[in-house]
């Protein structure tokens, strides 16, 4: 049985993570895919942690996707053994893959050029159970991968077609939905995702390729699609926290944000009308979220210790462990005048960012008790 703890006994700045709002995060997604009736490979960049991991999917240790090869050691450890890393693949991570598919993983990996292809096929030549592969497709011209009607995807997946590797899939990632505003738009990008996968898959098969799988995913996307007619699974990750970029998208309230970073009145600038914390950017991370396009949160909207939203006051300013609360108006008049030692919440803009600068949740639990801290990792 885990021990509560006295709330005052955390030392701040600390990483908050409310459980009740956790679950229900989860559940949303959850349930969500198995109304479409397609997989859902969670995404623990975003959390780093093994007990968030286990929540996402009842304990079962399934499929998920990694951003590091770090990650994809921490949870083989733990017992994962269908591990996706999602990041485009190069030779001198080769070592390590044969690594974790020598400890009886089936990792897969992804690609996005002849090249890599080729790197792949001759650095995996003599496994004897191929290694599977992905092809990136670019559904929105954010990142990496082929656009899904570009001839270079034949001729990468031509170079796959080679001892100790095999293609498994597409796979995209439609971070274009962080730029969209309002429900039509994220509605319409998530099509737009759904339908660039598929139309790569369906190219690859007509040349006589095998392609059994379809990924996408994003929070937003997998949130707001319609249909999924043709995927087979769904990869998300900041759906289990949220963060102020999620809620300026429309994708849930402030209120659902499941972190947050607890800090400590240290002072005051009253000629300034600013609350000073110990939570500078070490602990808020520098990310400035969707600032340019959305409402500008600073480096934080600001909530008492309990987690209620104080309306309208930010971090606007951040030093090395130093955060400036005040009034988005810049009103000194409107200072939040709370007593030195007073606790308050500030909720993040982009939440993997955050949750990096960090070693651990300190966890609430459903009935407002602390649990044992959850460890989280970082690293590659």
């Amino acid at each position: 049985m885990q021990t509560a703890l006295p709330f005052d006994t955390i030392e701040t700045p600390a990483l908050l993570l409310d459980e009740l709002l956790l679950r229900a995060n989860i559940a949303r997604l959850a349930t969500r895919m198995t109304q479409f009736g397609v997989a859902l490979r969670p995404h623990v960049k975003t959390a780093k942690c093994l007990q968030v991991a286990a929540l996402c999917d009842d304990g079962r240790r399934g499929p998920i996707t990694v951003s590091t090869l770090r990650e994809a050691d921490e949870f083989a450890a733990a017992g994962y053994r269908d591990i996706r890393y999602a990041v485009g693949y190069t030779p001198n991570k080769a070592a390590h893959v044969r690594r974790l598919v020598a400890q009886g993983v089936t990792m897969s990996v992804i690609v996005d050029n002849v090249a890599a292809a080729q790197a792949l096929a001759n650095g995996m030549a003599d496994l004897a159970v191929p290694l599977r592969v992905l092809i990136e497709v670019d559904t929105d011209g954010q990142r990496a991968g082929l656009r899904p009607g570009d001839d270079v995807l034949l001729d990468v997946a031509a170079a796959l077609r080679a001892p100790g590797v095999e293609l498994a899939g597409v796979l995209t990632h439609c971070g274009g939905a962080y730029h969209c505003h309002g429900d039509t738009a994220l509605i319409a990008m998530a099509e737009q995702e759904r339908a660039g996968a598929v139309y790569a898959a369906e190219r690859l098969r007509q040349a006589g390729h095998a392609v059994p799988e379809v990924s996408v995913g994003s929070t937003p996307t997998a949130l707001f699609a319609q249909q999924l007619a043709g995927v087979t699974e769904v990869r998300a990750g900041v759906y289990v926290f949220m963060d102020l970029m999620m809620a300026a998208l429309g994708v849930c309230r402030p209120e659902d944000i499941a972190v947050s970073v607890l800090t400590t009145v240290i002072g005051h600038r009253r000629d300034q009308g600013w609350t000073l914390v110990d939570a500078g950017w070490m602990a808020l991370s520098r990310d400035r979220g969707l600032a340019g396009e959305f409402v500008d949160q600073g480096y934080g909207l600001v909530c008492d210790a309990q987690g209620q939203v104080l309306t309208d006051y930010i971090v606007t300013a951040a030093n090395q462990e130093h955060g400036i609360v005040a009034h988005r108006s810049g009103d000194p008049a409107r200072l939040l005048d709370l007593p030195v030692g007073s606790m308050l919440r500030i909720l993040p803009n982009h939440a993997c960012a955050t949750a990096a600068q960090h070693g651990a949740y300190q966890v609430l639990s459903a009935r407002g008790e602390l649990q044992v801290a959850w460890p989280r990792f970082g690293g590659w």
